[in-house]
């Protein structure tokens, strides 16, 4: 639960956030391969200079995206690891303490989603052309 003035948030319900990120984050990869077998694909059966070079920029996106979701993986499991650090050295009523909120990291995630979501339309248009 979390109090506009106060920013806390208890440790179940930052961890279920983490939980989802990760099954979130999980889903995009996999997704992210699904779509470079299918620039695969498209560079073997069009060779113009113009599909390539659209090719080349999806592969370089996809490159980027990989990588933003190591980083808040990275992020995640950082702080995960630090709360479950927290939990073994202070145990005593640890689901009633309060936490900072992790708003920059939610930040972070909701913004990758949103820019995920206009490169996944932009490829499927180009796929649509393409394939």
């Amino acid at each position: 639960m979390t109090t506009e003035k106060t920013k806390k948030k208890h440790l179940s319900d930052l961890h279920f956030e983490h939980k989802l990120w990760k099954m979130e984050g999980d889903f995009y990869a996999g997704e992210l391969k699904i779509y470079e077998k299918w620039l695969e694909e498209i560079a073997s059966k069009n060779t113009g200079e113009s599909v390539l070079k659209q090719v080349e920029h999806f592969q370089n996106q996809f490159i980027i995206q990989n990588n933003q979701l190591e980083a808040l993986a990275h992020a995640v499991k950082t702080h995960e690891q630090w709360l479950a650090n927290h939990a073994a050295t202070h145990p005593v009523a640890i689901d009633h303490q309060a936490f900072a909120d992790h708003a920059v990291m939610r930040e972070n995630a909701a913004d990758f989603a949103r820019l995920y979501a206009e490169l996944k339309a932009e490829f499927k248009r180009f796929v649509e052309e393409w394939m």
